[in-house]
Parts: C-alpha cells; structure tokens; sequence
C-alpha cells in the first residue's frame, strides 16, 4: 500500500477507493501498559476471545465505515471544527467489563468513569455534523470505553471468562490527558486489523 502525506500531516491511501474510517482518542503510554498487563491477567487460552492489538490503543469516538477518499481531507476538516470548542481533557480509565453484560460478553472493554462527559459533548457536536454530510447517526448514546477484545462463537471456559472479568472490575488502569483526536484509517490483513493515523487534530485549538 502507498501512502500519499499531505499537508497537515494527512495520509490518503492512494489505491483504495473507500478507506474504512473512525476518530479516537490515542491512549498514553502509561495506561496502554496497564491495559496490556489486563489483558494479559484476562487471557486465557481457548477462552474464544479475539484481542485487539493494544500497541495503538484507542477511544473510539466516531466509526464512519467505508469513505471515499476523495472525502476524507472534509473529515478531517469537520473533525477539527468540532475540536476548537473542546479543551484537553483528563480521563480516568479503569475497569474491566463486557457488552452486553460481564457475564455472557461479546465484547469485553476497560471503562472510563471520569472525563468522559466531556468528551460526550464533542461526540454529539461530531454526530451532527457528519449527519449532515449523510453520514448515519448512531442508534445508540456513546458509552466510552476501551474495546480489548471481541469473544468469537465456540469459545470454551465462558464461566472462567466472567470470573476473570468480575476480579477485575475496579482496576486503576490509570489517569492521562487526551489532548488530541486522530483519523485513522483501518484495513485488515492476514496478521489482522492495522491502523494507521490520517491526521491529528488538537483539542481546543
């Protein structure tokens, strides 16, 4: 794959006609190792879960699906309108548990419990936006968190799963600034799901 770097720092992939597209907030380094050591107390194998690469952890904000990518420098665009309004915000991460219940998870994630309301005010401020770009709007409120794995059909031990979940439910995974929201591009190969950063875009700037 060739990536095209424009101003601003934008990647364009220039041989895909849609570029799979979300915005998140990139974890700091502090609590992307917290988040690997619960994983790793979380894993289990033939526990049936598909973990996320947690090199790149993110919080996801928006999910776009497939964009033309003669689209994309306007979702950049819109992304930085949104952000002028929204300062750095300290987030508390902490926590594990599951969608849509810890005990029968299909997807199993580390919680937010503060700043997060801030960040809600700019999901929605992004969610009208995009709608009138003809974008869907999500059915559903945003819930911050941090996806750490996805449980696949067959999985073996889901009691254990649970219990491990359930130990870990107040764990400090530690506090950090997001100071920054990127536009990542996604695509999947044989080794998975790799993402790679369009642009960067401050917070209250």
């Amino acid at each position: 794959m060739r990536w095209l770097i424009p101003s601003r720092g934008m990647a364009i992939v220039r041989n895909m006609k849609d570029i799979r597209t979300f915005i998140a907030v990139p974890m700091e380094a502090n609590v992307q190792k917290a988040a690997k050591e619960l994983v790793h107390a979380l894993r289990d194998e033939g526990d049936g879960v598909r973990w996320v690469p947690l090199d790149d952890l993110h919080l996801t904000l928006k999910f776009l699906g497939d964009v033309d990518n003669t689209l994309i420098p306007r979702v950049c665009d819109v992304v930085r309108q949104c952000c002028q309004d929204t300062p750095p915000t300290e987030l508390h991460v902490v926590g594990a548990g599951g969608f849509p219940n810890a005990q029968r998870p299909r997807v199993i994630w580390a919680g937010i419990d503060q700043g997060g309301d801030v960040l809600a005010g700019l999901v929605e401020r992004m969610e009208l936006a995009f709608a009138e770009l003809g974008f869907k709007r999500e059915p559903r409120d945003w819930m911050p968190h941090l996806t750490l794995g996805r449980t696949r059909r067959g999985g073996r031990r889901p009691q254990q799963l649970a219990e491990r979940i359930a130990a870990h439910a107040e764990l400090d995974l530690g506090w950090m600034e997001a100071r920054q929201l990127r536009v990542y591009a996604s695509y999947l190969d044989k080794h998975g799901p790799s993402y790679h950063v369009m642009d960067t875009i401050p917070l209250g700037a």
